[in-house]
C-alpha cells in the first residue's frame, strides 16, 4: 500500500523521482529508441536593457518537439518575430532529427498565427480557461 501525500510545493526530490520512474516506464515500452533529449531555448534580448523579455522554450523527446512557451513582447509583434522564433524552432527540430512539432495555444492567444504556418488543430478543450478554448496543434516536418 501506498500514502499519497500533498505538497502545495512540489519538492525537486518529488519530482525527479516521479520523471525517473515515468521515464524508466517508457524506455521499457519504447525499447532502444528514445532518440535525443533536450529542452532548448530562442530568447529575445532588448538591445536597450541587454534584458531577455521574450522568446520560446521547447523541449525534445521521441523525435517530436513541444512547443512549451512563445512570448514575443507588444514592442516587436506585428514585425515577424514570432514566425521568425518558429521557423528557427523548426530548424533546430530538424536539425535534432524530429519528425514533427506540437504546441497549444488558447482562443485569445494566437490559432490562426500557428495555422498561417502549417499546424493543424488536432484538439480542443472549450472552456479551458473559461470563456476561451484551449486548442492543440501539431505540424509533420519533411
Amino acid at each position: 500500500m501506498a500514502e499519497i501525500a500533498y505538497e502545495p510545493e512540489l519538492q525537486p526530490a518529488s519530482r525527479d523521482a516521479i520523471v525517473d520512474g515515468l521515464v524508466a516506464f517508457n524506455a521499457s515500452k519504447t525499447g532502444d529508441f528514445n532518440g535525443p533529449v533536450a529542452t532548448i531555448g530562442l530568447t529575445l534580448t532588448d538591445k536597450e536593457t541587454g534584458k531577455i523579455d521574450g522568446g520560446l522554450t521547447a523541449r525534445i523527446g521521441y523525435a517530436w518537439m513541444f512547443v512549451e512557451l512563445l512570448f514575443v513582447p507588444e514592442r516587436l509583434r506585428g514585425q515577424g518575430i514570432g514566425r521568425e522564433l518558429m521557423l528557427k524552432a523548426e530548424a533546430v527540430a530538424r536539425e535534432k532529427g524530429c519528425v514533427g512539432i506540437r504546441l497549444d495555444t488558447f482562443s485569445f492567444q494566437a490559432p490562426g498565427f500557428y495555422e498561417k504556418l502549417g499546424y493543424a488543430v488536432f484538439g480542443e478543450i472549450a472552456d479551458c480557461p473559461p470563456g476561451h478554448n484551449r486548442y492543440f496543434l501539431h505540424k509533420q516536418l519533411s
